[in-house]
């Protein structure tokens, strides 16, 4: 795949603040080993981020770890080296993991660890709070992906968390809910908690109603971008793991989603520059 092809047509209307960050990326290279079952799209490499930073104006980035690769951190880590102090981690290990590897990856730019209940993840619910106990000191989060409408069987779990916590793909709510859902509610009152944050990313993966508005899960991202804009942050989601089933998006037009969703230029700052800076410690 050549991503400078897929970079044409026009820029987004969207001027990204000073210091904006892209909270949720991802690395593949063919020559490490995949997990059976996991999402593996073609190569992508930081050369071919690069461009998609230029072509939306991105500063600042966190390169987390994909199913791909399990517990193995080399190209994640690789890459956060290779981008330089514009860049953080999200890394997965496995419990028993020892304290000297996990002062390791804080030193090489880890902020979180990420528990993933979908698609092969290589860590699962079942272990956040052992998971969280363990990275707590070091100042990490926990970033989780699940389907949204399992939330309320988890929330008492994820109050209780030591940590921050991060709620991947706008709850990624696999069968998009209504505003009114207990399931959604359920994600409003964590965000109320101070605790949780929520990543405005992904809308594709999950929607109905399709492009280029994706109202459905729009509904749910302005409702959360109007309740607490202090802890929403932005993802561009590349390079777009699932790309084979839902087809290569316009990374111009989703950036572009947020002039909907958070029409406010102050709240937009927020969302992309002053709440991945608390977060990650830009």
């Amino acid at each position: 795949m050549s991503y400078t092809r897929i970079l044409t047509g026009p820029k987004p209307e969207l001027q990204m603040p000073k210091g904006a960050c892209d909270t949720h990326i991802h690395f593949y290279d063919s020559r490490y080993a995949a997990l059976p079952g996991t999402p593996t799209p073609p190569d992508a490499s930081v050369g071919d981020y690069r461009q998609v930073m230029a072509w939306l104006g991105i500063k600042r980035v966190v390169v987390v770890q994909p199913n791909a690769y399990g517990d193995d951190n080399r190209l994640t880590i690789a890459a956060t080296a290779e981008l330089g102090s514009i860049a953080r981690a999200v890394v997965v290990v496995k419990p028993g993991v020892a304290d000297a590897e996990l002062e390791r990856l804080t030193k090489a730019g880890a902020r979180g660890l990420r528990i993933m209940a979908l698609l092969g993840g290589t860590l699962g619910l079942d272990v956040a709070e052992e998971m969280a106990a363990r990275v707590a000191a070091h100042g990490w989060h926990l970033l989780l992906q699940l389907d949204g409408r399992d939330l309320p069987q988890h929330e008492a779990m994820i109050r209780r968390l030591p940590c921050k916590v991060v709620i991947d793909h706008i709850g990624k709510f696999l069968e998009p809910v209504p505003v009114e859902h207990p399931s959604f509610q359920c994600l409003q009152r964590l965000v109320d908690s101070g605790n949780v944050w929520v990543k405005l990313a992904a809308a594709y993966e999950t929607s109905k109603t399709g492009k280029p508005k994706y109202e459905d899960v729009g509904a749910l991202a302005k409702a959360l971008v109007k309740q607490a804009p202090e802890r929403m942050i932005w993802a561009s989601n590349f390079p777009h793991a699932q790309a084979h089933k839902f087809g290569y998006p316009d990374e111009a037009a989703l950036l572009d989603l947020m002039l909907d969703w958070a029409p406010n230029e102050a709240d937009r700052k927020k969302i992309f520059t002053d709440n991945p800076a608390e977060l990650y410690g830009f």
